[in-house]
């Protein structure tokens, strides 16, 4: 069920609250599209960074989860029998982390990715007197100008350099594009694949991502398999975009008014390490629901500013529920975070799994 009147008075703040059964719909909406062109999907536990919902995803139909980081990775399987093939889209250098990844990979199916022939190095050094190989992906920029190899020739010149590494096995080509950018994605990943397939390679997994533009995946039919992120639970930012409503919105944030200094101001108790500073493009730091007229227009740490055209309309220990900008960094900055759903009696607290490690 959803939360009810007395379940926010109860409900100590600030406070991040899921909705499972919005989640549920978020997650089963995008699978169906995936199933219907022939799309794998691998969805990033960044934004819920919970093995409970990772599993959620998989019985949909999700093939494994993205990591980003090897000790996000560690929890999620440490945390669910279910999580069983993993895709880290980091470059991993340094010793330390290289020897956890050796020990992850005798865990799951675990595959990487590499941007250059240093990160190369680095997997080979450590994986060459492994049992198996280590699968590595070659990472390509088609537009988002993060990471990548910025042409084919580069792409198809590091997939022969992972073959040819002691304990690497080339694994596929992988980018995260920027919203809209399908056709980029084809044109890369079509000359990269022919270009691959002539030095005697095959291209098995073709890669792509990005919540934004989920719904046009299929616009490039070269991708293989995608990895949403913020779908499971929607923000601010979505919205803004026209990707999805309010009603889509599972993860909000509960605070509680602690000052009307102004009859056109009231301060929450909720700042910039609940509701977190990214804006995104956006003005303000998130959507009040149901006030349309408030506008978040300032954070400090601790504190929460909400302006208002005409009069507030608060009073000292009322609360709010406010959809965040960002879901994905609000979900990072809690250790646990409340949950309801139909088939539950009442809120439950579920600690946040794989956060707060900084290695």
């Amino acid at each position: 069920m959803p939360f009810s009147p007395k379940d926010l008075t109860m409900i100590d703040t600030p406070a991040v609250l899921i909705d499972l059964d919005i989640a549920k719909r978020n997650i089963h909406r995008f699978q169906a599209y995936a199933d219907r062109h022939g799309i794998r999907v691998r969805p990033h536990i960044k934004t819920h960074k919970l093995p409970a919902v990772a599993e959620m995803q998989l019985a949909a139909g999700a093939i494994g989860i993205t990591c980003q980081k090897v000790s996000e990775a560690e929890a999620m399987v440490c945390g669910s029998k279910a999580i069983r093939d993993v895709l880290i889209t980091y470059n991993i250098i340094g010793a330390a982390k290289l020897e956890r990844l050796k020990a992850l990979a005798g865990k799951v199916k675990l595959s990487v990715v590499a941007d250059s022939r240093e990160v190369v190095d680095g997997l080979s050094a450590a994986f060459h007197a492994a049992s198996a190989p280590l699968a590595v992906l070659v990472e390509c920029n088609t537009g988002a100008n993060r990471c990548g190899v910025a042409t084919v020739e580069e792409a198809e010149d590091l997939a022969v350099a992972i073959q040819a590494a002691p304990g690497l096995v080339f694994g596929g080509l992988m980018t995260y594009p920027p919203a809209g950018g399908e056709a980029g994605v084809e044109s890369f990943m079509r000359q990269a694949t022919t270009r691959i397939n002539a030095r005697g390679l095959t291209v098995p997994v073709v890669s792509s991502g990005g919540t934004p533009s989920m719904m046009h995946a299929a616009g490039s039919p070269t991708t293989t398999e995608y990895r949403p992120g913020t779908y499971v639970y929607n923000d601010r930012s979505l919205v803004a975009r026209g990707v999805c409503s309010w009603e889509d919105c599972a993860l909000s944030v509960l605070a509680t008014v602690v000052s009307v200094p102004a009859p056109d101001r009231a301060v929450i108790d909720a700042g910039s390490k609940t509701l977190t500073s990214d804006l995104l493009g956006l003005e303000g730091y998130g959507h009040v629901l149901g006030r349309d007229d408030v506008a978040i227009d300032q954070l400090s740490e601790e504190h929460g500013r909400l302006v208002s055209t005409g009069a507030i309309g608060l009073a000292v220990g009322d609360k709010v529920r406010i959809v965040p900008n960002h879901a994905c960094v609000v979900t990072n900055m809690v250790e646990a975070v409340m949950v309801t759903s139909a088939e539950r009696t009442g809120p439950e607290i579920w600690p946040v799994v794989a956060r707060g490690k900084i290695v």
